[in-house]
């Protein structure tokens, strides 16, 4: 599912939030402590990583690609 983000890039937290992935900030670092989320294939355990456009986020079987918001 492509995700569209306005800014040069959003917090992975803040992402996931964004996405539907999780509906509060406090699920989304719970899963990202416990290994469960990846950017571009690899496991983060940063909730304030950074998700810039291109980048893929896979959780919970599902695939996020952010992409830029068009001017």
């Amino acid at each position: 599912m492509d995700v569209t983000i306005r800014t040069e890039f959003i917090k992975l937290d803040s992402f996931m939030k964004w996405c539907g992935a999780v509906g509060l900030g406090s699920e989304a670092k719970a899963y990202i402590l416990d290994g469960l989320v990846k950017i571009n294939g690899e496991v983060v355990l940063q909730r304030g990583k950074k998700v810039y456009p291109g980048d893929v986020v896979e959780f919970n079987g599902e695939t996020y690609r952010a992409v830029k918001e068009s001017e």
